[in-house]
């Protein structure tokens, strides 16, 4: 549990710094023995700033929850 929560409190705080990242892929479009027709395409991935927060608070909570002994 408690590397859960450590792992959560770590992504949690990269989200909020970094708030999304983008990459190139490149997609084949026609193959056709010596020709080759690629296209690259540039994608976004990006998240909201509480989805940061929300992610760090579940890793407090997992941590916290860990340190219970009932």
């Amino acid at each position: 549990m408690k590397t859960l929560g450590i792992i959560l409190i770590a992504a949690g705080i990269l989200m909020l710094i970094f708030r999304g990242f983008s990459f190139t892929r490149e997609k084949n479009i026609i193959d056709a023995g010596p020709i080759e027709l690629n296209k690259k395409e540039k994608k976004n991935v990006s998240w909201p700033m509480y989805a940061g927060g929300i992610a760090v608070a579940a890793g407090v909570v997992v941590l916290l929850a860990g340190r219970k002994k009932i």
